[in-house]
């Protein structure tokens, strides 16, 4: 960090406290050269995943619509929301860690049912028939019957 009054590039943290309800911090710093002190402030910044959708438009990623559609599919069965709130992190996680900044709701929608794989079958098969937009009964068997070969 820069010295605002010497210019010199080293300074020392003083004193560190979270502002603005956790939003910010507000450092507290001593110039290593010329012994005077400023304050910075940091500022987590949040690059937006955009989502490509099968039509091909893009919309911000929303933790909301995800997290309703996982708790659509949960609906009824014995998952906890914790469980739920938990997958849903570890999606926007490694959404948020890849290197990509667009994604496509197809990517989305496969990390989804990996995760309802693991939480609970029967909202795994109800996701994966909305997702996958089954044309019959047969293309719906088919799903399942990989389902349970992999099991």
């Amino acid at each position: 960090m820069k010295c605002p009054f010497c210019a010199f590039e080293e300074s020392k943290v003083i004193d560190s406290r979270p502002t603005d309800e956790g939003e910010r911090i507000r450092r507290r710093r001593e110039c290593i050269k010329c012994g005077k002190r400023f304050t910075t402030y940091e500022i987590i910044e949040s690059v937006p995943i955009l989502v490509v959708k099968k039509d091909r438009s893009r919309e911000a990623f929303d933790r909301d619509k995800l997290m309703s559609g996982m708790m659509r599919a949960c609906e009824k069965r014995r998952v906890s929301m914790d469980t739920i709130e938990k997958a849903v992190s570890e999606i926007e996680a490694t959404l948020q860690n890849s290197l990509d900044r667009e994604v496509t709701s197809v990517y989305i929608g496969e990390l989804v049912m990996e995760k309802l794989k693991n939480i609970d079958e029967v909202a795994y098969v109800r996701f994966a028939s909305v997702y996958k937009h089954f044309k019959d009964v047969n293309a719906f068997m088919e799903e399942l019957s990989t389902f349970l070969d992999k099991k």
